[in-house]
């Protein structure tokens, strides 16, 4: 029975040594993410405070089952146990239930942590996407304004292609209009022309007149004798 108690005896205050130290590595993670409030899902902090806790359930788990197999030992009435035993199984119960509230305080403190780290963030990420989004609007803006520049260069270009060609039309119509003054310019000489002949076919008629008139009347003189 001695043996056995000496036995379980050393296993629970190795077990509880360990569990201390797991704890108090589990505590400063959850400090870390208080303090840093790094993305833990990116950096994989999840997995390894995943693995600390799954250490100390198993930790406390075996801590249980000592100190339970003690308590059987110390409830055994054929071979009872001396009151220093049993003094040392009441401190590892004490402990036990110690670390008990501990870990699940930690626990809780971690999770906190855990949630407003991935909420910070989930917020980063947020701003760093309206970030994004406003940049890409600025740049469509940009290019919009550049298209309008665009467009008002290629309307100026129009204007002085335009311009050139109607100076190149107002060139070709000086030179009509020089020319059609020197037709009218030569008018009045055709007009001269035109009343001379006018006049001279208007004094052979008359001549023609007269040698018919005369004509007649010496017709109608001879018929009449």
């Amino acid at each position: 029975m001695t043996s056995n108690y000496e036995s379980l005896h050393r296993q629970c205050r190795t077990l509880e040594s360990l569990f201390d130290s797991k704890l108090t590595s589990y505590s400063r993670l959850a400090s870390t993410i208080s303090r840093t409030h790094d993305d833990v899902e990116a950096e994989g902090s999840r997995d390894r405070w995943k693995d600390v806790e799954m250490e100390l359930d198993e930790l406390l788990a075996k801590l249980e089952e000592t100190n339970e197999q003690l308590a059987s030992l110390s409830n055994n009435a054929e071979a009872p146990l001396s009151q220093s035993m049993m003094r040392a199984i009441q401190r590892h119960r004490d402990v036990f239930q110690d670390q008990s509230r501990e870990f699940r305080r930690t626990k809780t403190n971690v999770q906190h942590a855990l949630d407003q780290a991935n909420l910070l963030s989930g917020v980063r990420n947020d701003i760093d996407a309206y970030k994004s989004s406003a940049a890409d609007a600025l740049l469509a803006e940009r290019g919009r304004i550049d298209s309008s520049h665009q467009m008002t260069d290629d309307m100026i270009q129009q204007a002085y292609e335009t311009r050139a060609e109607f100076s190149s039309q107002r060139s070709s119509l000086a030179g009509i209009n020089t020319r059609m003054m020197g037709v009218i310019n030569t008018m009045p000489g055709i007009n001269n022309l035109l009343s001379m002949i006018k006049t001279r076919r208007r004094r052979d008629s008359i001549i023609m007149g007269l040698v018919i008139g005369i004509c007649l009347i010496l017709f109608f003189t001879y018929m009449w004798r």
